[in-house]
């Protein structure tokens, strides 16, 4: 059985390396149009995220970058209103990005505690509500 995701939209965050590649590349590969976001070690543009893409499109896929922070309700906000503009919907949403402070919680001070969770659960949860993304 082929999986294909031929005229559908996904958004994939963290992106730009890692598992977050991974998805972004498997999805373009069955169809999708995609939209790359990572946000960049420097915190202001990802490199990488423009490679996937350039890797995407050199294979005859569509994608876009976007270097939202997740954390960020205005700029997933950006991030989402581009996709739409572009393609008129969003069918996928691959919530991969995330930081990681490695230390146990009871070490952790709260503003790592708040960079891991505004990174990991909470960036794109409210806006797939918003906009209706399952």
């Amino acid at each position: 059985m082929s999986i294909n995701y031929e005229g559908q939209v996904a958004i994939v965050t963290g992106a730009g390396a890692g598992l977050g590649r991974s998805h972004a590349l498997g999805l373009a590969a069955r169809g999708a149009k995609v939209v790359v976001n990572d946000l960049g070690s420097d915190g202001q543009n990802s490199a990488a995220a423009l490679a996937v893409v350039d890797k995407i499109v050199a294979a005859g896929g569509e994608a876009i970058a976007h270097h939202a922070n997740v954390a960020s309700m205005a700029e997933v906000q950006d991030m989402v209103q581009q996709a739409m503009a572009k393609w008129g919907r969003i069918d996928i949403l691959v919530n991969n990005a995330g930081i990681l402070r490695d230390k146990s919680f009871g070490n952790m001070d709260i503003s790592d505690f708040e960079l891991v969770y505004k990174s990991t659960l909470w960036g794109l949860q409210t806006v797939r509500k918003q906009y209706g993304i399952s």
